[in-house]
């Protein structure tokens, strides 16, 4: 029987952030997930503070923002990779009113620090902005796909990443353990995203899928060096390509790229673009989302040793690190878990 502190299940962005910060306590950890297209490797990767559909400060970004840098600046260095990639984030205007909704919004205390009152009348010749651009300030991109995977592969050196599908059948829960096929641990945390809809323990929850689609296109004379926001992003990748999404689809529960949202994301990225683009990729995941958009983190009331952290949205970037926190310092300094992520709503 292989000893360990904590089973993880689940390896996207909150299990790795719940990883990190069980491993920042020296604690020991094995993770179990089977190697698939999920929505942390699909999404975007950008980290923005600010909506910009209606020009509104994040959930509690201000504190969330600077800490998930900081704590994606630590994996940097100790794995000696490159995933923070600092990027200005333009809102293309489509109206005189945008533009006034955005000169107030910038004069208000928690947005002002973010939000560039001088507009930019133009941006690039090959975009289309007669209304003009406001610049978000603080914003970039993290390789959620490069984070995941040189994760995993420090895990899998050590032997504690096991590729296969969680069966809920050989998990034996005690009062002080848990004991899963030859492991033997204090407690489990799930972090399986959407796949907690087969979970047996929390598939009562209302945590809802959101699938996301998103364009890769290559656009040689585009020559865009900043992320654009227009309804949909246009992230620059690199080597003339760029990341378009992404879509919106509660309905769908598939992860297969859809030939409607090829069209719909076409033509809104037609209504931007004045130059000519290939689309050489379509990719799609499904987030987990809950109904009042806030994340679910706790334990079972009749498993104290069973944990949860799920139903990050779309802003995983930034909240996973904050988010994790909580839940680990709620397990093993027993601190109180905020009354707005807790699991407890629920109950």
């Amino acid at each position: 029987m292989q000893e360990t502190d904590y089973i993880i299940v689940g390896f996207g962005l909150s299990g790795l952030a719940v990883t990190r910060q069980l491993q920042s306590h020296n604690k020991k950890v094995v993770v179990i997930d089977k190697p698939s297209q999920n929505a942390s490797k699909v999404a975007g990767g950008m980290y923005n503070p600010v909506i910009l559909k209606r020009f509104t400060l994040a959930w509690n970004a201000n504190e969330q923002l600077p800490y998930a840098l900081q704590f994606y600046k630590s994996i940097e260095d100790e794995l000696k990779i490159k995933i923070i990639n600092p990027l200005p984030v333009y809102r293309r205007f489509s109206s005189i009113e945008e533009q006034n909704n955005w000169f107030e919004a910038s004069d208000k205390p928690l947005l002002n620090e973010y939000l560039n009152s001088e507009l930019k009348t133009t941006l690039n010749k090959n975009v289309n902005g007669n209304y003009g651009f406001g610049e978000v300030k603080q914003t970039g991109t993290i390789n959620t796909e490069k984070l995941i995977n040189a994760f995993k592969s420090k895990l899998s050196s050590n032997t504690n990443f096991i590729e296969e599908n969680f069966n809920y059948d050989s998990l034996q829960v005690n009062k002080d353990s848990i004991i899963y096929n030859n492991l033997i641990a204090r407690g489990i945390i799930f972090c399986e995203g959407i796949g907690i809809k087969n979970n047996p323990y929390f598939n009562t929850l209302d945590i809802r899928g959101n699938k996301g689609e998103y364009l890769i296109i290559k656009a040689p004379q585009l020559n865009l060096e900043v992320a654009i926001k227009s309804g949909i992003f246009i992230i620059p990748l690199g080597d003339n390509n760029y990341k378009v999404g992404a879509s919106y689809d509660r309905l769908d529960t598939t992860t297969n790229p859809t030939e409607t949202k090829k069209i719909e994301l076409k033509k809104q990225l037609d209504a931007i673009l004045t130059t000519e683009y290939q689309i050489i990729d379509q990719v799609a995941g499904i987030r987990p989302t809950t109904k009042d958009r806030r994340p679910y983190i706790g334990s079972l009331n009749e498993h104290k040793n069973v944990y949860l952290c799920n139903g990050l949205g779309s802003r995983g970037v930034i909240t996973s690190p904050t988010i994790s926190k909580y839940l680990v310092d709620h397990i093993l300094k027993d601190l109180p878990i905020p009354s707005d992520i807790s699991l407890e709503r629920h109950y």
